[in-house]
């Protein structure tokens, strides 16, 4: 297992020198986030970044992500375009070393919260999700707006996406999704590439668009689409976890023990309602997820790739990024690597 930590390039508040001093975090997640999605990204762009980390005696283990454009989630005749810069971008990805990218198919929104700073009950702030406030929301409006989204369609353009979305159901993502898959899997295994999705996050349905990849059997049909080492998952705990039917361990049991899972997200979370959740601390007597049994399942299936804590709390009057300071990522990854350590030596 390699532990790594996400890293939002020179703009982040969280430096690669904070990183660095991490006790056990040894690479970095990260991505170019200055070239317009359905571009191909540069090779002397991905270079630099790789450089610029490697220079603080880091390794850049994981990108994520290389956003998919819509008109490929969607199926529209100019979907081939943007494949051929995916393939590109890919390529340049292989060039430079790069073994692993993350990346998602949820149609236009992206990761969704109702609160980016909700006060735990512990004086704390937190990412959380309550289905009533979000049912409520018009994201016509701009009453739903989330860091890291794509707004690439412009000014207007939100209202007309969905709309094309109207008629989209999910079988005809599934079927844009595979379409997807056989133009970009062989150029990824020539490449050099693991190709890792994420699921969906939460993973149901919201604003009436499609969500596919959501539990076990969705997992094990986008498996299905293309059968190569390369197409494989980004595994986070805390996206499946928040529907009690996901059964986090075993789900790493199983789809770790066919060898595909090629990322791992590793956080905790506390279901408060039927499809609400808070964000909580790594613990697992914080959450409603069983940390050690989750971390003792990636340990028994043999887990060599990268994992990361992911979202923490702001915690000590940090600000930055929601989700993404300093200091409860650190203290999550420091108890992952402690379970970690604990395995090893019961393993002995």
């Amino acid at each position: 297992m390699k532990m790594t930590m996400r890293w939002y390039g020179d703009d982040d508040k969280v430096t690669l020198d904070n990183i660095r001093q991490i006790p056990g975090v040894t690479g970095i997640v990260s991505a170019i986030y200055d070239v317009p999605v359905g571009e191909a990204w540069p090779q002397e762009k991905i270079i630099e970044l790789k450089e610029k980390i490697e220079a603080k005696g880091l390794a850049l283990d994981v990108i994520e992500s290389v956003p998919v454009h819509e008109d490929i989630k969607l199926g529209l005749q100019t979907r081939d375009k943007y494949i051929e810069n995916y393939k590109k971008t890919l390529i340049n990805l292989g060039k430079a070393g790069i073994e692993v990218v993350c990346y998602n198919f949820m149609p236009v929104f992206d990761w969704t919260r109702s609160s980016l700073d909700y006060e735990l009950i512990d004086g704390s702030n937190a990412l959380i999700y309550e289905e009533e406030t979000v049912q409520k929301m018009n994201p016509l409006k701009g009453e739903l707006e989330l860091p890291g989204w794509d707004t690439s369609y412009g000014d207007g353009g939100l209202e007309e996406l969905l709309k094309q979305y109207q008629s989209i159901t999910e079988e005809d993502l599934w079927k844009n999704l595979e379409y997807f898959l056989k133009e970009i899997i062989p150029v990824a295994e020539d490449s050099g590439i693991k190709m890792a999705i994420h699921p969906d996050d939460p993973p149901w349905s919201i604003f009436g668009l499609p969500r596919i990849i959501t539990n076990k059997e969705n997992l094990e049909r986008f498996i299905s689409l293309v059968d190569s080492p390369n197409n494989g998952l980004t595994l986070c705990s805390g996206s499946l976890g928040v529907s009690p039917t996901n059964d986090i361990a075993e789900l790493v049991r199983y789809f770790g023990g066919k060898g595909k899972i090629h990322f791992a997200h590793v956080r905790n979370i506390k279901r408060t309602g039927e499809k609400s959740f808070e964000e909580a601390s790594h613990r697992s007597e914080d959450g409603s997820l069983d940390m050690y049994e989750i971390m003792k399942a990636y340990h028994e299936t043999g887990f060599k790739g990268p994992l990361r804590p992911d979202h923490g709390r702001m915690i000590w009057d940090e600000t930055g990024r929601p989700g993404y300071g300093l200091y409860d990522r650190a203290l999550g990854a420091t108890y992952l690597n402690g379970i970690w350590e604990v395995l090893k030596k019961d393993k002995k």
